[in-house]
Parts: C-alpha cells; sequence; structure tokens
C-alpha cells in the first residue's frame, strides 16, 4: 500500500473518522517529541555542555533527520508496529478502535509529563493500541503474538543493554583518559558531549518515527476498508510530516523531565553525559537495525543509571530510579486499560 499526498488529503477531506485519527496521531506524535525527546539532552544540559535554548534547537533537527534518514534506510521497526495488532474486518470498529490507543496514550503521557516521570511513549503506544484491540475483540485474539514479543525482547533489551552499555562506556572513557589532567578535559567532552546528545537525538527519531508512521499507515489502510493490508511503502510526504511535528513538540520542550533525568537521578561530569549518550544512542542503533521497538527513554534512563553505577551505586539517586520504574511497569496496564475503557465508550457512543 501506499499513498500520495494529494490522495492523503482527499481522505481526511471526505472521511472524518480518518480526520480525527489523523488529529490525535499528530497530538501523540507532539506530545511524544514534548516528553520523550527531551531524554535525548536531558545529560547535555544537566552537565551544562549546551544551553536549554540550542539544544532544544539542536533535538528538534537531528529528531527530523532521524525520523527521515532511518525510514528511508530501514523502516521494518514501522512494520512491527503496524502488524502487532489486528482490529478485525469492521473498518469503521478498527478506526474506533485506532482513535481510542490514540486517546489512551495523550492522556497517559500528558499526567505523567506534569509529574516529570519520563513515561514511554513507545510502550504507552504499544499498550493502547493492545487494549483497544482486546477492548474491541473481548479477548486476546486482536493481538499478533509473533509480533508482540518483539515488544518484551525490546523492553529487556532496553534495560540490560541500555545499563551494561552506559557501565562500560564509562569505565573505558575513564581508562582511556586516565593519564590526563580531568581540568584538561573538560572542554573536549563538552563539544564531545553535544555530538554524542545529537546522535541520542537522531535515533530516538529514528526509532519513535517509525512506530507513529506504522499507526498514520494503519489509520489510512482502515478508512479505505483495507482491514486486512500488510505490506506498506512510507511515502516520502509521511516521514517529512512525522518529523516536522515530532520537532515541534520537542520545541515545545520538557524542562521537569530534563530536570529529573539530567540533574536529579545522577550527578555527571562532561565525560559522564557522554559516555551515557553514546551508550543510549547505541543501543538504539542496533535495536533498529534488528528491526526491535525499544524504548528511548529507558535505554536513555538506564544508560545514565549504568554511567552512574560505574562511578559508584550510591551515585545514583534510587528515590527518583523507583518512581520512573513505577512508572514504566504502570504504562502496559494502565494505558492498556484506559485504551480498553475508551474502545469500548466509542462503540457504545459510534
Amino acid at each position: 500500500m501506499s499513498i500520495s499526498f494529494s490522495e492523503f488529503i482527499y481522505l481526511i477531506s471526505h472521511n472524518i473518522p480518518l480526520l480525527i485519527t489523523v488529529i490525535l496521531t499528530l497530538s501523540v506524535i507532539i506530545v511524544n517529541g514534548w516528553t520523550d525527546a527531551p531524554n535525548a539532552i536531558a545529560t547535555c544540559i544537566g552537565t551544562r555542555s549546551l544551553k536549554p535554548q540550542y539544544a532544544l534547537i539542536m533535538a528538534a533537527v537531528f529528531n527530523f533527520l532521524g525520523v527521515f534518514v532511518m525510514t528511508i534506510l530501514n523502516s521494518t521497526v514501522a512494520q512491527t508496529v503496524y502488524k502487532m495488532v489486528d482490529f478485525g474486518t469492521n473498518s469503521s470498529e478498527a478506526t474506533l478502535a485506532l482513535c481510542a490507543g490514540m486517546v489512551a496514550i495523550v492522556l497517559w503521557a500528558t499526567v505523567a509529563s506534569f509529574m516529570g516521570i519520563p513515561t514511554s511513549e513507545s510502550h504507552a503506544l504499544i499498550a493502547g493500541l493492545s487494549g483497544a484491540a482486546i477492548g474491541l475483540h473481548g479477548s486476546f485474539a486482536g493481538i499478533n503474538g509473533s509480533e508482540w514479543i518483539k515488544v518484551i525482547y525490546g523492553l529487556v533489551l532496553s534495560t540490560v543493554m541500555g545499563f551494561g552499555f552506559g557501565f562500560l562506556a564509562y569505565k573505558l572513557v575513564k581508562l582511556i583518559f586516565q593519564s590526563i589532567d580531568r581540568r584538561r578535559t573538560q572542554k573536549f567532552f563538552r563539544h564531545a558531549q553535544v555530538f554524542a546528545s545529537g546522535a541520542m537525538a537522531f535515533m530516538h527519531g529514528a526509532q519513535d518515527g517509525q512506530k507513529f508512521i506504522a499507526v498514520f499507515m494503519l489509520g489510512i489502510a482502515l478508512s479505505q476498508g483495507e482491514t486486512g493490508q500488510s505490506v506498506f511503502v512510507v511515502p516520502l510526504w509521511l516521514m517529512i510530516l512525522c518529523s516536522l511535528v515530532m520537532s515541534l513538540g520537542t520545541s515545545i520542550g520538557g524542562y521537569s523531565i530534563i530536570k529529573s533525568v539530567g540533574m536529579n537521578m545522577v550527578k555527571l561530569e562532561p565525560f559522564q553525559g557522554f559516555a551515557s549518550d553514546i551508550a543510549a544512542a547505541s543501543c538504539l542503533l542496533i535495536s533498529s537495525l534488528f528491526s526491535l521497538p525499544v524504548s528511548t527513554t529507558h535505554t536513555k534512563t538506564t544508560a545514565i543509571m549504568g554511567v552512574g553505577a560505574g562511578k559508584r551505586i550510591s551515585s545514583v539517586n534510587w528515590g527518583i530510579v523507583k518512581d520512573m520504574v513505577w512508572a514504566w511497569v504502570l504504562t502496559f496496564p494502565g494505558c492498556g486499560l484506559i485504551g480498553f475503557l475508551v474502545v469500548k465508550l466509542f462503540v457504545y457512543l459510534f
């Protein structure tokens, strides 16, 4: 399946359910740029390597490039998310379920953001769509187990690999520069961390942008009654649209999340911030190449924990870590339940 921009405009102007789906999806992308993208630049700001306003601009630009470039090179993450749920053969009800999933994500992410908790919009997306599919079918028949298991792999990978890479990156950087006076390396690592934060922002766009491209393509397929569509071609205009909207969300900022992740969880020096960003970006690149939809939030925060643990276990603020872990644990049942209830309400009303 493929669609031109003119065909897309025609569809949303003649199909109200699709128009609502598009508005909700764009809202979720903005929320993602607002709540997830700040993780990419949190350490850069926390170590004062870059001023917040410049860091947000950098994150917006590299988010754009990440969505655009990685989707052209490898769109398999989008394919995985697209095939994860089955909303059935009734295209009207399926569209309602997709809308319900988007509403669940917006509600969950907005509340968490105001609380300063860096939840994973990737997992909120998966939970919201899954809850809506279960609510629509009244069973687990709408869940594609072979694709959904990749989410579990991604959850484990983003946690374990993020922490491990962060720990090793810290030890490696410290080993390489152990004979050099720390004060002489400060300027180098401040510049290096800007580069690493840019790489992290790029990979955030590469991972999360594809997930929402999949939602767009699913909505377009459902609007045309193609409930069994399993293969799609990502059009250039959609890459640009998703990346621009995500960049808009990033430019709004997420200062409470930046404070929690970049300043409060672990007190980092520039070389430690560099280590955490390189570790997280590497983990996200590997995950993208293997088609695993992982959480950029989990990856970045666990990489910071790994760097902190490499320094010493007590340097990590485990109280903040506990709050984050609870948010992660509650995302699947919480956001999934909201999706479940909202689709029940939508089917009853419409």
